[in-house]
């Protein structure tokens, strides 16, 4: 659901003051809707394995939504999972934000935000560096990770669908870490 048009920005963002989600992508604040409960136990489960990884190889930071990453003044998203390496660990200001492109983020895409996820907030994490970006889909059971390539842009890496006997889907930006899919949904 989009808001009122007006050019919004990080510091008119900071300003709202209500319980509600919001993101702001190229200046348009954006109300995110609550997350439904399938949506919520994928994004857990994920998290969880990718938590434990990181934290097992002390590889960095994992966080998960609701977190502000401030990409640009007219830029902050709330991705479902955050990844952050330990050689990148200045953008987390502890206070406020994560200031500066993630090295992977996850989206778990809901019916109601498959084209935000799949195409806007793509081409956003896409303009600003980040990584690795993992696209979820609880509804088909699969999952798709996208990387950035040479020339900046994204392509597949890995991909897969529970029912294509597919086992597993592997992260290049964590070194080593893979999840099976029957653990994510």
């Amino acid at each position: 659901m989009r808001t009122a048009e007006k050019e919004w920005t990080y510091e008119d963002y900071l300003k709202l003051n209500d319980d509600k989600r919001y993101e702001i992508i190229g200046g348009k604040l954006i109300v995110a809707p609550a997350s439904r409960p399938r949506h919520q136990r994928v994004s857990r489960n994920l998290e969880f394995a990718i938590w434990n990884y990181v934290r097992s190889k002390e590889l960095g930071e994992v966080f998960y939504a609701p977190v502000d990453v401030v990409l640009g003044e007219k830029f902050v998203l709330q991705p479902d999972i955050v990844f952050v390496s330990k050689e990148r660990e200045e953008i987390i200001d502890e206070d406020r934000a994560i200031f500066g492109p993630p090295d992977l983020v996850v989206e778990v895409v809901s019916p109601s935000t498959l084209g935000r996820d799949t195409l806007e907030k793509k081409d956003v994490y896409e303009k600003f560096g980040v990584k690795e970006f993992w696209l979820v889909y609880p509804e088909m059971k699969c999952v798709e990770v996208l990387v950035l390539n040479k020339e900046g842009k994204y392509e597949i890496y890995d991909e897969g669908c529970t029912g294509e006997g597919k086992r597993e889907i592997k992260s290049k930006v964590i070194e080593g870490f893979e999840v099976k899919l029957e653990e994510i949904f």
